[in-house]
């Protein structure tokens, strides 16, 4: 059962522990600078400033666990009391967060360290529509004709008016997510979305409106997109 939205107590999982291959130097791209503050810091500031939001566990590398500290302590997140160490992959980095959260009887959000562009009404729109499913994603219709292909020839056209590009924050209570990912983990299942582990063992869920703004930096022109995105809101 979900409770009221005013009796929602959310605990965030942050996984911020990809490298940046794309970039030259290979850093951890979330410490990239992005209008001179590092890449994670703006969806924290984001998730600081909720009041659903009870506990911010953000996972990260070994080796970046004390820039890690030192940025969210010079930024004031003070919703940040522990950092989970990141896994091999995404899948197991976001199941090191869950095993670190207290409320095992509230709501997780799972939000990627590398999207910085988070509305707070996404959050707020999610929990609304969480009742009655087993998940809440964010996402946003997709614009181009999507083709399956193999070896080079196409196999299938899909209709587009169904496909949506799922992002993050995604929702759940922490009971669905995290017997979810044990179910995953005993069956060596993986994927880069953790709706579509709730999906594989029978949840249901629902999609929400989000914004083709909310884009996941991958590459350093996504860097650069971002840049005129954050442009654009300073004209408005």
């Amino acid at each position: 059962m979900v409770p009221d939205k005013a009796g929602n107590r959310v605990t965030a999982i942050i996984p911020a522990a990809g490298l940046g291959k794309r970039f030259s130097d290979r850093a951890c791209k979330q410490f990239l600078m992005l209008r001179g503050k590092p890449l994670m810091i703006w969806a924290l500031e984001v998730l600081q400033g909720l009041p659903e939001i009870c506990e911010i566990i953000p996972v990260l590398r070994d080796d970046d666990m004390e820039t890690g500290i030192r940025m969210i302590e010079e930024y004031g997140i003070s919703k940040v009391r522990r950092i989970a160490p990141g896994g091999k992959e995404r899948q197991d980095s976001v199941f090191h967060g869950l095993k670190l959260v207290d409320n095992k009887e509230g709501l997780v959000l799972v939000h990627d360290g590398a999207r910085p562009l988070i509305e707070a009404s996404f959050v707020g729109d999610a929990l609304v529509r969480l009742k009655g499913c087993e998940g809440v994603a964010v996402g946003v219709p997709v614009k181009d004709t999507i083709k399956e292909v193999e070896d080079g020839e196409v196999i299938h056209t899909l209709m587009r008016d169904r496909l949506w590009s799922v992002q993050t924050p995604q929702i759940f209570s922490y009971e669905t997510l995290y017997g979810a990912y044990m179910k995953a983990s005993k069956d060596s299942f993986y994927s880069t979305d953790d709706s579509a582990l709730v999906e594989k063992y029978g949840g249901r869920i629902r999609i929400v409106m989000g914004s083709y703004k909310n884009i996941k930096i991958t590459t350093p022109e996504d860097l650069e997109l971002a840049e005129l995105f954050l442009e654009m809101r300073e004209v408005k």
